[in-house]
C-alpha cells in the first residue's frame, strides 16, 4: 500500500512553506503504508503536471495534497474542489488566471474521497484543532485539488484522494501576535493522523461537519 503526500514549495518569497516542511517530517511508513513525499510548485498548471507524473510513476493507493491557509485555526480537510481559477494574487511564476475553468471537460466540482470527518475526529482526539472545510478557495490549492480529483475521475479510478489545508507555522507569526498557528511538528502530527485514518477507514463516519456560513 502506498500514500503519496504533497506539499507546496515556498510561496511569494517566504523562506519555507509549512505544508511541505511538515510533510518532510512524516515517517516513511504509517500503518503499514509506504509514504511517498513530494514537493510541488505553487504554480497553476505545472502543479497538476508534477502531481500526475508522480502518480503515474509511483501508482499510489491514496493521494493527499497539502497547502497552507494562513488565518485558519486548525487543520482542515477540504470537502470539495470547484472548476474555477480566480487568482487574487500571482503564483510563483507570475500567472494570475481570472474566471478560468481548470478543465473545460471537467465537472463543475468534485468531492474528496478521503474520510474527512474521521480525519477531523481523530486529529481532535489527539488534542489538535481541526474541522471540515467547505471551500478550498480559488487559488493554486483548489487548482491542485481539482486537478487531482479530475485525474482520479478520468485516469486513476482506483485512487482515493483529497486536500488538507494547514494553518500558519509558529515561525510565520512572530510579528503577528493575534494570528493562529501551530508548530511544524504539530502540523506534521496532524498529517500523520490523517494518513493513518485514511488507510484504516473504508467508509467515513457520519457526524456533523457542516457550517452555517
Amino acid at each position: 500500500m502506498k500514500v503519496l503526500i504533497t506539499g507546496f514549495d515556498p510561496f511569494g518569497g517566504e523562506a519555507m512553506n509549512p505544508a511541505y516542511e511538515a510533510v518532510k517530517l512524516l515517517p516513511d511508513t504509517i500503518e503499514g503504508a509506504e509514504v511517498i513525499k513530494l514537493e510541488v510548485p505553487t504554480v497553476f498548471g505545472k502543479s497538476i503536471d508534477v502531481l500526475e507524473a508522480a502518480i503515474t510513476e509511483h501508482q499510489p493507493d491514496y493521494v493527499i495534497t497539502v497547502g497552507q491557509a494562513g488565518g485558519r485555526f486548525g487543520i482542515t480537510p477540504e470537502r470539495v474542489a470547484i472548476n474555477e481559477d480566480d487568482a487574487r494574487i500571482k503564483d510563483n511564476e507570475g500567472n494570475q488566471p481570472i474566471d478560468e475553468a481548470i478543465r473545460e471537460d471537467g465537472a463543475p466540482a468534485y468531492f474528496a474521497s478521503l474520510p474527512i470527518k474521521a480525519i477531523v475526529n481523530n486529529i481532535k482526539k489527539a488534542g489538535l484543532p481541526a474541522s471540515v472545510s467547505n471551500s478550498a478557495g480559488t487559488f493554486v490549492c483548489n487548482h491542485l485539488m481539482y486537478g487531482l480529483l479530475y485525474l482520479i475521475q478520468t485516469k486513476f479510478p482506483n485512487v482515493r484522494g483529497g486536500f488538507i489545508h494547514v494553518p500558519f507555522a509558529t515561525q510565520q507569526v512572530v510579528d503577528k501576535p493575534t494570528a493562529p498557528a501551530l508548530s511544524i511538528e504539530q502540523i506534521s502530527k496532524g498529517l500523520e493522523i490523517a494518513i493513518a485514518t485514511t488507510v484504516t477507514t473504508a467508509e467515513d463516519i457520519k457526524v456533523q461537519g457542516g457550517a452555517i456560513s
